[in-house]
Formats: C-alpha cells, structure tokens, sequence
C-alpha cells in the first residue's frame, strides 16, 4: 500500500482538482488519516463478513461512477471490483485474472524493476515518466506523541535507531540471535526503540532479554503506523527484515538498513531512501528465493539465507 502512495501524489500534481479515492484492506486504513490529497478511503473488511462486504463495497464503487479506476493488484478480489466498477476507464496489471476487462494492462515482472516504477506505468500516460518517491503524510500530533515519548523514555532524540525484527513471514525474519549480534556491536551510548504491532511484543521482549544492553525500549503497541513513521524519521538508523517497515522508512526519508533472507532485492522492493544500505548472505545459495512473499518455515530445513553479516 505504501508503495501505491507515488500515484496519488503524481496524479494529485497533475490533476490537482480531482477526486482521489484510495481502497486498503482493513487494518491498513491507519497510514492515509488526514491524507491531504484524498478524498476518501474505502475499506474492505475481509475478516468480518467477507463476502456480503465485498458486495457492499462493489456498491459504493459503482454509485460513485469513477472516471479512471487504477488497480495495482494481481488478485481476482480486486480484479472483480476493478471490472464491475462502472468506470469510464480500467487499468491494471495483465496477471490480474480480471484484466481481460480492462482497458489497459501493463505487465509486472519481478526483473529487478522497482515496485513503485511498476505502479507509475499505470498512470504513465497521464502524467509523465518520472519517478516519484512514496510519501506518508504524519501530522503535527504523530511528531508530537513521538517526541514526548522520547523524553518519558530519556532517549536522546540525536542518538537513537529503530529495529522492527519482526515479519508476518518465518523466512523472512531475521532469527532473534543475529539481531542480538548487531546490537551487541553497537555503542553503549546509543538508544535502541525496537518496534512493531502488538502481536509483536513478545517476539521483541524475548531480544531485549537475550541481550545486556543498557539502553533498549519495547515500544510494541505503543505507536500506531503513522506514529512509527514519524519516529523513524528522526532515527539515526532504522533496521528491518523484507516488509513494511522498509517502505514507510523511504515514504519519509528515513535512513533504512533493509536486511534480506528468503526473499530477494531483484524483486523490487528494496529501500528507497537517500541513505540505505541491504544486507543478505553472501553464500550462493540454490535455494535462495524459496517464493515472492517468504514461508512459515525454511523447504530446506537450514535457515542458511539468514547467514547474514552486519
């Protein structure tokens, strides 16, 4: 989703009086609060009543009449709502199962094109060929919450770095003792704020114990999405496996060392910020890429892509 942020920000500098509609999944509506260029967020909730709020959001879709619909999804769900729209204009990517009823269809291949370039040659011909970079947009009051927290905390808000060690993916996290390896090579003085969901407390609880490290917060839990962003911008450093945390960095700037396992940076979805760094095993590994999105466990049985080295 973060990733899809260059196009509302291109087409709202190019059609700065149009209406922009963004659809998230539940769960993601958090990150576009107050978005300045949208003007509303349609949210799917697939957990509660899947179906019969599909059909209510195709409703609110095709009442709308859109103009042009942009989907930037490969999945038969989006597909539908794409092709049933009623919109003047349908575009979308050709391995959408859907995209036979789209008027244009581009391709996506994972050859080492950035995602965010594959998004931007939806819009292409609308606007032009740069490259727009993702953007988020934190208010006043997600810096302030950041920053009062930061002072609670005692941390220096020169000389801190961020770590989200956690992923939805078993093969695309970094084990808890190669996280504990790098911060054991850090100096005393600098402040660690290890961050994630709720669900991730205990995995970061379980790093902050492995280590005698004097200055380690768990901040799990206590920062929503956009309140993350706003701390990552002020970091020295931020740390993360292949996920989202990679993406919000480079929606504010932030400097990213994006760390990658199972899953590979010719995918596309490598860091964006002026100042980042990647890091993944030097070994030549056959096996390396097991899939696009990561396993629950290692096909091998060995974990060897997460031989990696700070």
């Amino acid at each position: 989703m973060v990733l899809a942020t260059p196009i509302i920000e291109k087409i709202n500098c190019f059609f700065p009086n149009a209406q922009l509609d963004f659809l998230v999944r539940k769960g993601n509506e958090s990150l576009l609060v107050n978005h300045p260029h949208l003007h509303q967020v349609l949210i799917w909730n697939k957990k509660d009543s899947k179906y019969k709020n599909f059909y209510k959001l195709l409703k609110t879709i095709r009442l709308e009449k859109y103009d042009l619909v942009i989907n930037i999804q490969r999945f038969l769900s989006t597909g539908v709502l794409t092709a049933f729209s009623s919109a003047k204009i349908k575009v979308g990517f050709r391995k959408n199962p859907m995209s036979f009823f789209f008027n244009k269809k581009l391709k996506h291949e994972l050859d080492g094109t950035h995602e965010v370039e594959r998004n931007l040659s939806l819009i292409q011909d609308l606007t032009d060929d740069c490259f727009e970079m993702p953007k988020l947009h934190p208010s006043p009051q997600n810096f302030q919450k950041t920053n009062q927290l930061l002072i609670d905390l005692n941390i220096n808000s020169q000389n801190f770095i961020t770590i989200a060690p956690t992923s939805v993916w078993f093969t695309k996290q970094l084990p808890a003792e190669k996280w504990a390896e790098l911060i054991r090579r850090l100096p005393s003085d600098l402040s660690i704020c290890l961050i994630g969901g709720p669900s991730d407390f205990d995995a970061c609880e379980n790093i902050k114990n492995y280590v005698n490290y004097p200055n380690i917060f768990n901040l799990c839990g206590k920062l929503n999405l956009l309140e993350s962003a706003a701390l990552m911008s002020k970091a020295t450093m931020n740390y993360a496996n292949d996920s989202a945390p990679i993406h919000i960095a480079s929606a504010m700037n932030a400097p990213m060392t994006a760390v990658f396992c199972s899953t590979v940076p010719r995918f596309g979805f490598t860091p964006l910020s002026d100042n980042h760094k990647i890091i993944e095993t030097k070994e030549n590994l056959s096996c390396r890429p097991c899939g696009l999105h990561g396993k629950k466990a290692c096909p091998e049985g060995h974990f060897k892509c997460a031989n990696v080295a700070f």
